[in-house]
């Protein structure tokens, strides 16, 4: 087994990359000379929360049968587990890129289905993507070029809490185009202050969003409207923004898949991609999908050009093969279809596997609890904590560097699976 990664020298760190949402800011300053990380500029209270945790030890880091063993003994009784099923899942994948290879390669040898813990979310994106397609912008773009930005279904913030500085107030913009970006919320408003001056509430029930932005495209397509109203807002309201859209000189539409958590929800991500296809007739108008928690935009991007599918693709037959129904982790442990659960999480304590009876192995970060302890249980490290790493942006446009910025005695989630595939091979 590789030793962990060599940590940074204690001190200072400036321009440290943090791993904790999709925007992966790269500007923080963290203290490394405490017992505890210490995000002392550019920080969120996410990443603030996450560095500060106390790090972990040796003891009790990792079980078998909820005794502690050597990781020798853990990786030998996972590689046992996983050798002697049927169905294989490999699920959570809350890990960086190296990890996420791993798992692939892994799911190869042992015939296992992959998922993520966020797929649901993904799924409703992708379901539009296969059928109709979309036009998207990337975090530069917004920051550099949009002067309207429509807020569908979410706040942002409270996943991503530095999007608006980032992106939207800071006008130090690459082309010296100082002018405010208007912010419309549409469903839901910010959970705080509005990011910026002059932001605008449409407030009305995110299931039936739709119903406004199909006016909208009715509006552009010069069509009547007969309504007095749609999704419970005056069809005035509407009206108003639709011509602020055709207004704009570069407009954004964003959504965050994973706020849309409602029957038929990739209805509405569709309403909105068409939306945009028909705003550019008129004038420039992109989407923008938001993720990257718990590295799911990392594990799709990975598993695409692994497999030439995304999540929720299963290796069993020795060839990929996607189904974004059929693979569903939830799915297959609810209805008893997968006979072992191998769970991945290495930057959340709290995003534990599903309740179930079928063996399980998680390798998850310390301090995580279980109603039911895993028949394997292995402490890893936290990708640009613990050890080196790559995690993909929310926009999917560049793979940032993750350094390590202390010393730990837990091995990276790529280490481990690496160290399960060979004792794997070589009991075949």
């Amino acid at each position: 087994m590789p030793n962990p990664s060599s940590p940074q020298p204690t001190g200072e760190i400036r321009d440290a990359a943090c791993p904790f949402c999709g925007l992966v800011c790269d500007d923080l300053v963290i203290d490394t000379s405490g017992a505890r990380l210490k995000v002392t500029g550019n920080g969120c209270p996410l990443a603030v929360t996450e560095f500060g945790r106390k790090p972990g030890t040796a003891k009790g880091a990792v079980r078998v049968g909820g005794r502690p063993a050597s990781l020798e003994e853990a990786v030998a009784a996972a590689a046992r587990l996983i050798g002697a099923s049927k169905q294989p899942l490999i699920a959570g994948l809350g890990t960086d890129l190296a990890g996420v290879r791993a798992a692939s390669q892994l799911a190869e040898r042992a015939g296992a289905a992959l998922d993520h813990m966020n797929a649901a979310g993904f799924v409703r994106n992708l379901l539009v993507l296969q059928d109709s397609g979309w036009i998207t912008t990337t975090l530069s773009e917004v920051r550099n070029h949009a002067d309207l930005l429509i807020v569908a279904g979410t706040d942002i913030e409270t996943r991503m809490p530095r999007f608006f500085e980032r992106c939207v107030a800071n006008r130090e913009t690459l082309f010296g185009d100082r002018r405010q970006c208007e912010v419309v919320y549409v469903g839901s408003g910010p959970t705080g202050e509005p990011p910026v001056t002059g932001t605008s509430i449409i407030r009305c029930d995110p299931t039936r969003m739709h119903e406004g932005f199909a006016v909208l495209r009715a509006f552009m397509a010069g069509r009547p409207i007969g309504a007095e109203s749609a999704a419970g807002v005056p069809i005035a309201t509407w009206k108003a923004l639709a011509e602020r859209c055709r207004a704009a000189r570069y407009g954004v539409i964003a959504w965050m898949a994973a706020d849309l958590d409602f029957p038929q929800a990739d209805m509405t991500v569709q309403v909105i991609c068409e939306l945009v296809r028909d705003l550019n007739r008129h004038t420039r108008f992109a989407g923008l999908p938001l993720g990257g928690s718990d590295g799911d935009v990392t594990a799709d991007a990975v598993i695409l050009w692994q497999t030439g599918f995304g999540l929720r693709t299963s290796l069993a037959s020795g060839q990929p093969d996607h189904d974004a129904y059929h693979y569903s982790a939830e799915r297959m442990l609810s209805r008893g279809e997968a006979d072992f659960l191998l769970w991945v999480s290495s930057f959340s304590t709290t995003r534990t596997p599903p309740a179930t009876e079928t063996p399980t192995v998680v390798l998850g970060r310390d301090g995580m609890a279980f109603e039911r302890e895993p028949d394997v249980f292995i402490t890893v490290g936290t990708p640009g904590v613990d050890h080196a790493g790559h995690l993909f942006r929310t926009d999917r446009v560049v793979a940032l560097p993750l350094r390590p910025l202390r010393r730990s005695p837990h091995p990276s989630v790529s280490e481990v699976l690496a160290a399960i595939e060979a004792a794997l091979r070589e009991t075949a």
